[in-house]
């Protein structure tokens, strides 16, 4: 994965033309509900293979109705949203995208394994491959000794592991994650940052978007933290994070995570 420039600019977002490597691409993107109101108004934003961007901005900003379009669950009012190079419905279809909400959406009746497995059984997979491919993913997320246990025996953090590994488990070219850690404490929820950081160096080739209301979330997960408007939302400007990595704990500590965080809230307020 290459690394950002140190010297790389807060910019304005507007206009970008698509290139070769483009994974998702949104022109002129705008969302007008029936009831009036404009959630999203002209979204211009190219991603490239293997990012992990992080969407921060106020409540309605359209973070969520974005990533409603890019799943195919909602149309756009006006503009264009590709995902390799076809419709979203179709990208669903293919199971090339993957999504984990804030709340783990688990089955409660249904064991971690059998949790996990749903996405391979809905699509009829075999069940030898479903076996391996759920002890891949939860050993991926270190629960692989928790595969006959109930949801209800499992803590917010370990639900939320759960949740991450049913999403993996299809081997999504695009990870959607609409704020997973917001309703977990500081300790559980900065645990799971370095563990969602560790699963994607495994994969460089997933892209990941997250969505979040913490500034020092984004500025600890992400390639490059894009900030949206208040409503109707657009991309105010993109802030790149230029850290290599792995992270770990000390980044928190620095400067430049300071300096970062700073500027990530200057785009907020202004």
């Amino acid at each position: 994965m290459t690394n950002m420039s140190k010297n790389a600019p807060l910019l304005a977002v507007s206009s970008p033309i698509a290139t070769p490597s483009t994974f998702v691409s949104m022109a002129n993107l705008s969302k007008t509900y029936p009831n009036g109101t404009i959630a999203l108004q002209d979204v211009n934003l190219n991603i490239q293979e293997g990012e992990f961007l992080c969407f921060v901005g106020p409540s309605g900003c359209g973070k969520s109705t974005i990533f409603k379009i890019m799943t195919g669950l909602s149309k756009p009012s006006k503009g264009t949203l590709d995902v390799f190079g076809t419709t979203p419905k179709e990208a669903r279809k293919q199971s090339d995208i993957a999504f984990v909400f804030q709340d783990h959406t688990l089955l409660p009746w249904s064991t971690v394994e059998s949790n996990v497995k749903l996405p391979l059984e809905l699509r009829g997979v075999d069940k030898k491959m479903q076996q391996a491919e759920a002890e891949r993913v939860l050993e991926l997320v270190g629960l692989k000794d928790y595969m006959k246990v109930l949801p209800r025996e499992l803590s917010g953090g370990m639900k939320m592991r759960v949740s991450i590994a049913r999403a993996l488990i299809s081997r999504p070219k695009l990870l959607l994650m609409d704020e997973p850690f917001g309703a977990l404490d500081e300790i559980t929820r900065q645990t799971l940052q370095l563990e969602l950081l560790n699963i994607w160096q495994q994969d460089k080739s997933m892209t990941v978007l997250f969505i979040t209301h913490n500034v020092f979330e984004s500025v600890f997960l992400s390639t490059s933290v894009m900030v949206m408007t208040p409503r109707p939302g657009k991309i105010a400007a993109r802030v790149e994070i230029p850290v290599p990595f792995p992270r770990d704990e000390t980044f928190r500590t620095t400067t430049q995570f300071n300096d970062l965080v700073r500027e990530v809230n200057d785009a907020l307020e202004h």
